[in-house]
This record gives C-alpha cells, structure tokens and sequence, in this order.
C-alpha cells in the first residue's frame, strides 16, 4: 500500500470513529470566541490522561537508552524515543478525551496492554500499532508546520509566549500537587524513561507554533471574485439550505407469517418479504397521493396508517433550514433539484447491497422514505457585525464531573450588573464608539477586549443560540441594543451592522479555503518524508487503567 493510501485509510478509519451523535453534538459544543489556543484544555486532558492511564509509580531511570535510540525521522529531523512516547501517549489522551467511556464500543480493553489487543486478525495490527501510527502522523504534521514557520519568519504572538511560560510553571505546581517532586518526576511517571520538563516543553511548544501557523495560513486565504464565483458554479445547490418532512416506512413492520425457532428467533421467507416490501411500499404511495396537499394532511394520513393503530405520536419529522451536507443520501438529490417547489411529495426506496461468496450482488429494499418539501433558503442573507460587553455569571456550584451550576439568584445578578451598563451607555452619548469604549472597559469576554467588544462576519451558527438567534433576527437593524441571557453569562448587545459578505459567500470561500489549506498541508507533508525508526521503547505494554 502507498504512503498516500495509507493516509486515506488512516483518515477513513478516524473518520468512521465519530457517530452522527457525536458530530452533532460536538457542533452544538461551539465556544463564543472564534480562536484561542487553549492552553488550560491540555493541562486538563493531562490530568484526566494520568488518571487513566493509571501508571503506578513514578520511573526514576534517565532515559538513556530511549535518549539515544531514534524513533521516527521526519526530513532531518531525528525523534527520540523519548519525544514520541509524548506524541504516542498524548494520541491515547486525544483518543480518550473524544470518546471517553464510548472507548469499549471501538473494542478497546482498557485493563489489557494495548500490544496485546488485536485491531486487526488480518495484518496483526494492534492497538498499541493503531496508536503509533497515530503518533507518528502527528509528529510529521506538527514538525512540517513547524519548519514550514520557521521558513515564513512566522513566531508565536507575545501573549502565546507569556501563556507557554505560565504553563511551564504551572507544571512544577501541578505535579507537587499530586505528590511528584518537581514536573520531571510528574512527566517521567506520565510519558516513561527519559521525560522531562525541558524536554516536554520543547514538544509542547513545537505543536503550538505548527498550530498556530496552522490557523494564520488558513485564514490568510483569500480567493477572488471569480473563483468564488466559478467554484459556486460547479454545483449551486451546495450552498442552500432546505426544509422539508420526512417519514420511513420500514419493510419489516409488514413482514408476518415466518418460522420461528426452538430459540425464538423468526425467520422470513423470500415471497414473505417480497409481500411485506410490496406492502410497505403502497403504504409509501398512499402518503404522496392527490389528497395531501398539506403536512397536516401527511400527518393525518401517517397517524391512519395500520401500523400505527397503536400508536398516538406517529407523524413526519421536520428538517428545517438544513445545510446540504446533512441531507440523507438517499434523498439528496431529489431535495436538491432546481425544479423542486413548496408542496412537492414523493417516496423513494431506501436499498442495501450485499455481495455472495460467488460475487453475485443482491439489492434489498429496507424501506420507503416519504419526502414533503418546504422550501429551500439561498443563503443570500449578510453576516452580521456586532458588539457585545459580557457580564460573567459569579459564584456556581462545581459537581464531580466539573459541571458548574448557576443558581437563579446569580444569574438575576448578572442581568442586573448587565442593566446597569445598558442603562449607562444609555444615559451617556448612546453611541457605537462610547459602546466600544464601555466594552474595552468593562466587558469579561477576553476575546474581544481590546476590539471594543467588536465581532465581524458573524455566521448563522457560530455563536451560542440566544446570542445568534438575536444577531439574525429579521427585524434587526443598525444600532439595535439589548441584553441576551446565555450559558456563559448575560450579553449587553449593540448591533454594528450587516458586513458587506452573504452567508452564501462565506459558505462558498469557506470551501475554497479548506480545499487549498488541504492541499497546502499535503505538500508540507509530503515534503517532510517520514522514516520509522527503532520503536522497541514506545510504550506499547501500557495498560489504561487497573
């Protein structure tokens, strides 16, 4: 298999890790800010990392032999031992903090050393392999980003540097803390023999400065008026959204008859299920006929449904202003057609293939879904510009999880503080600039400080709900004010104005930019050739937890 296969596969393999859950859950996890590195996440992934990981003594050997043996080489660089155990085990934290307890459903035994579970019976390919590899991918993109810096005379911002000196002081605090001597006993007892603290650092701080040249490349991309304009071409309809109904009819709610065994699982004959397809599908018909007209007539229809006799929810279910990328296959493309308009219905066959031993392929009809359309948004809409001033929530209660709760007292506290600073700005010039100056004075969002409170080309979807939903609200106007409640505190608002890009635009560049960063980034790593090396001393007998 080539470097290049290999890759896509590696991509595919993570890919298929995260259900559609998580994906969406993960979306609806979006921070008010746009960009920060966020240096207290990995400290909090290291302690979560060391209680998982569950190592049982801290390792008091130099390292020597882990010193000297090269692990991976990437162009001229030679990675030690010691420097991808921190990428190895750190691809086990990363690993963990995205799927947590969802760990065993990928079939990893936390209480068994990892070389010792296999992946896969075909190549051998162990856990401790899956990681490793992991690792080694991540080595080659943070040192290609990093010399790819280093090349451009990009270096890390003054606040950065000031935040990688706290955290490297942080980590002597930390480790006494939790009973270590200094951080390199902490880091010996985390990463294995040879880890330090000066050592650790140099790591931590090359995969920051490839992280943020990362960010600086992709957002310094900028396409003309044409390439936008040619890239929406190709295919127009990427760039709506669409509203509509939908309701499946499953072929195995008409399935009867069969035979049932002396362990009580049935059975289906192929003319049994032929009837219940046929079934399914005039049910499917009955639901797009010339008397619904409306979704409450779909609904009626759906509720009267046989099947549904029992039931007292049954109706369709409404997708509303839904991006292109989350329409189901199946019924993609119809959705999509341009000559689709308001009140158009049809059912389509939801089929599965399976090949036999012989290479004949069989197509199975699983059920009909039942499509009534809406309507479709073009995205023509301008991104907002606005200004906010945040007031903090005080107080709360941590639970063991980390969760922090905030009581009905503190919030009304907030919103009071809130009102108090609407009712100033208020009583004062009243205007865009004297907001900013109150903004930079009093607002508790870092983020925006020293910019007067200020966010450009706010997109649909960015913000948290309360603060998006006031941004895009139809009626909103220039030097519009108000106070948004959110899980973050309450939000003095003051609407600066539309910016002069649609949603559609950004939507188009946003493609266009991630087309070309990932072209960038292939040649970076295709540039920076990568060797494996000896990696008898990479921790693959480590156990997660006991």
């Amino acid at each position: 298999m080539s470097a290049s296969s290999k890759k896509k596969l590696r991509a595919e393999e993570n890919a298929a890790k995260l259900t559609e859950k998580q994906l969406s859950e993960r979306k609806e996890a979006k921070k008010l800010r746009i960009y920060t590195i966020a240096f207290g996440v990995v400290l909090a992934v290291m302690i979560v990392a060391f209680i998982w990981v569950g190592v049982s003594q801290t390792i008091t050997n130099a390292g020597v032999r882990e010193k000297k043996t090269v692990a991976l080489t990437i162009g001229e660089h030679k990675i030690n031992s010691v420097e991808m155990n921190y990428f190895y085990v750190d691809s086990i934290n990363n690993f963990y903090s995205q799927y947590g307890s969802y760990a065993a459903m990928f079939g990893l035994d936390t209480t068994v050393p990892l070389d010792q579970q296999v992946l896969d019976e075909e190549t051998g390919r162990t856990w401790a392999d899956d990681f490793l590899e992991s690792a080694q991918s991540a080595a080659q993109s943070a040192y290609a980003a990093a010399d790819a810096a280093e090349a451009a005379g990009f270096t890390l911002p003054e606040e950065t540097q000031d935040q990688l000196d706290q955290y490297s002081a942080n980590l002597d605090t930390y480790a006494k803390i939790n009973g270590f001597s200094d951080a390199d006993a902490y880091l010996k007892a985390m990463y294995g023999n040879g880890a330090s603290k000066k050592s650790y650092m140099d790591y931590y701080t090359r995969n920051v400065l490839a992280s943020a040249y990362q960010t600086e490349y992709r957002a310094s991309l900028s396409f003309t008026d044409d390439e936008i304009a040619a890239k929406e071409a190709e295919d127009p309809a990427a760039y709506n959204h669409y509203s509509y109904h939908q309701y499946y009819l499953s072929t195995s709610k008409y399935l009867s008859g069969g035979t049932t065994d002396e362990n009580g699982t049935t059975t289906y004959s192929d003319t049994e299920k032929e009837a219940a397809r046929i079934a399914a599908e005039a049910a499917a018909r009955s639901l797009v006929g010339d008397n619904i007209v409306t979704v409450e007539d779909l609904d009626a229809a759906i509720a009267a449904l046989s099947i549904n006799a029992e039931s007292t929810s049954a109706a369709s279910t409404a997708y509303d202003d839904t991006p292109v990328s989350y329409l189901g296959s199946t019924i993609a493309d119809w959705i999509k057609d341009s000559a689709r308009k308001a009140g158009d219905k049809t059912y389509i066959a939801s089929t599965s293939t399976s090949t036999d031993d012989d290479g004949n392929e069989t197509t199975t009809v699983n059920g009909y879904y039942v499509v009534y359309f809406d309507s479709v948004t073009d995205n023509k809409f301008p991104l907002a510009n606005v200004r906010h001033i945040l007031v903090q929530y005080k107080g709360g209660t941590t639970d063991e999880n980390g969760t922090t709760t905030y009581s009905d007292e503190e919030k009304a506290a907030a919103m009071t503080a809130a009102q108090a600073i609407l009712d100033e700005w208020e009583a004062g010039e009243a205007t865009e600039d004297s907001f900013a100056a109150l903004a930079a004075e009093k607002t508790e969002d870092e983020g925006s400080k020293e910019n007067g409170g200020l966010y450009e080309d706010v997109y649909p979807g960015q913000m948290v709900t309360a603060f998006n939903d006031w941004c895009f609200d139809a009626d909103r106007k220039p030097g519009d004010t108000g106070i948004v409640e959110t899980e973050y505190g309450c939000h003095v608002m003051y609407y600066s104005g539309d910016s002069d890009i649609t949603y559609r635009t950004y939507k188009i560049t946003e493609v266009l930019r991630t087309e070309a960063y990932n072209q960038w980034s292939e040649d970076l790593l295709a540039n920076a050739v990568m060797t494996v090396g000896n990696s008898k001393y990479i921790r693959g007998n480590l156990v997660l937890s006991k």
